[in-house]
């Protein structure tokens, strides 16, 4: 079949037409070999590729802003626990209203303070949630007993009872606590002791046997903090075998070496416990503190965070009321050197000298005898602690 000759006009608008369709659908080959793309031809950049794209953004300092919001003062004033009148609320109400201090500890035998809803207004009163701390145990060492019936001691339970029945008494009492106003009971015990009941420890340890006291402060621990009530494991290095009783003066207890091998045994793999806090103990450990008792000494703390990998809240046993180390130094002394040495929190059940210790520490931070960096890591820790960041 013969076709029909186009005219040149036509001819060149075919040609035009064909000439742009190739183009259209010709690709460029992009080499995936060691030429990367085809001569000629860029391949685009992608922006995520880019050193600063990549970059991960840092952290949110949650505790910025609720730091920032504290004068001086006030930061310091989060970093100690004071005893407090248990029969009522008014010296509470005035400590928290007048210096916000961090913590208050109820201690004595009369429960009017922790009756009848007496805490909420010391509560209500805190800028910054307030700690309110007992030491209710079990056996000889309680705080709602008149309350809310006794409870036995550490060695009572492991003789008749399970782990699971200490968590679940740990739990209801805890739920006794919180329901009047208390947040931290300073307990389970860790200490490792075989000494008769009626020592300074005694019955308040769970065993002999470091695994078993692991296994019992572990349940009741749990049990404590399933109703919303922080425990506290004491008393850091170990006190169960040491020879005195620090509320009468100075305690010494094995060399380090031999409490690694025992007392300090419950206190590995400490994360396993869950968030607590730990106590330091009045202890002069031979290889470890020198002359000094271990809340005032930096080694102590160390060997806590660094070799024991703590990473939460450390505070003092009682700075106040025991002559380990009142006979040494005046408190508003121990105090700084509690903080200074790695504590977090400083605890004194004796009660008052508030305005005294904080302008003491003021002075110490404004002079760098206080670390501004070692008060602001004790801060970060109790402010943690409190949910606050």
């Amino acid at each position: 079949m013969n076709a029909r000759r186009l005219s040149t006009p036509a001819l060149l608008v075919v040609l035009a037409t064909g000439a742009l369709v190739a183009a259209l659908l010709y690709t460029p080959t992009v080499v995936s070999g060691r030429g990367g793309a085809a001569p000629g031809v860029s391949l685009p950049t992608s922006s995520s590729s880019s050193p600063s794209a990549t970059a991960a953004a840092p952290p949110v300092d949650k505790c910025a802003a609720p730091i920032a919001a504290l004068t001086p003062r006030a930061r310091l004033a989060q970093l100690v626990m004071v005893g407090v009148n248990p029969t009522g609320p008014a010296d509470s109400l005035a400590l928290v209203t007048g210096e916000q201090i961090g913590g208050i500890f109820i201690g004595g035998d009369d429960p009017g303070l922790l009756s009848n809803g007496a805490l909420q207004a010391v509560h209500a009163a805190a800028k910054v949630p307030l700690t309110v701390a007992v030491d209710d145990e079990g056996g000889r060492v309680q705080r709602i007993e008149m309350l809310d019936g006794q409870i036995p001691s550490a060695r009572r339970m492991t003789a008749t009872m399970a782990p699971p029945a200490v968590q679940e008494l740990a739990r209801k009492r805890g739920e006794a606590l919180k329901a009047r106003g208390v947040t931290m009971d300073l307990a389970p015990v860790l200490d490792t002791s075989p000494q008769p009941d009626n020592t300074v420890i005694g019955d308040r340890s769970f065993s002999a046997d470091p695994a078993v006291v692991r296994t019992y402060a572990s349940a009741f621990a749990a049990g404590l903090r399933a109703s919303g009530v922080a425990p506290v494991l004491k008393h850091f290095p170990g006190h169960g075998n040491a020879s005195g009783d620090s509320h009468q003066g100075t305690v010494t207890t094995p060399p380090l070496e031999q409490l690694r091998g025992n007392d300090l045994v419950p206190y590995r793999d400490i994360a396993a416990y869950g968030p607590a806090a730990v106590m330091v103990g009045h202890l002069v450990v031979p290889g470890l503190t020198g002359d000094l008792p271990a809340t005032l000494s930096q080694s102590t703390y160390e060997l806590l965070r660094k070799e024991f990998a703590f990473s939460g809240l450390v505070m003092t046993d009682d700075l106040g009321a025991m002559k380990a180390v009142s006979a040494r130094f005046p408190l508003p002394e121990a105090v700084l050197r509690a903080l200074t040495s790695g504590a977090d929190i400083a605890l004194w059940s004796s009660g008052g000298h508030v305005t005294e210790v904080l302008t003491r520490l003021e002075q110490a931070l404004a002079s760098g005898e206080l670390p501004a960096a070692r008060m602001d890591q004790a801060l970060r820790h109790v402010l943690t602690s409190k949910g606050v960041c």
